[in-house]
């Protein structure tokens, strides 16, 4: 296994609000891997575990929801270490477009 991505993603959604929204995502998450794949995820208290496999490749991670971010932990199985900065700038800009704040009124 290669060395953990770690990635904190700053919301204003509050915790409750950034769960709905990541097991709303979670659920689509399969629709956009190309040739389909498999995935297990569960909850307990304020962290998501989630397995994504596909394409003989596995793909774990664990999600812990704040009031103000959420940090992704995601360990990348050697096969796919070439990828690691692509896969990081994607969970970067896809994570933060799912918790953008769309209330249209301002933060705190």
């Amino acid at each position: 296994m290669t060395s953990p991505i770690q990635v904190d993603l700053p919301h204003r959604l509050g915790a409750e609000e950034a769960k709905r929204r990541i097991d709303e995502g979670t659920g689509r998450l399969k629709d956009f891997i190309p040739g389909g794949a498999e995935v297990r995820s569960a909850w307990t208290g304020d962290r998501l575990g989630l397995q994504v496999s596909a394409m003989g490749q596995e793909v774990n991670a664990q999600i812990d929801v704040r009031d103000t971010f959420v940090r992704v932990e995601l360990l990348l199985p050697p096969g796919l270490a070439f990828f690691e900065r692509a896969i990081e700038a994607a969970l970067r800009r896809k994570g933060t477009d799912l918790l953008e704040d769309r209330s249209g009124e301002p933060g705190p």
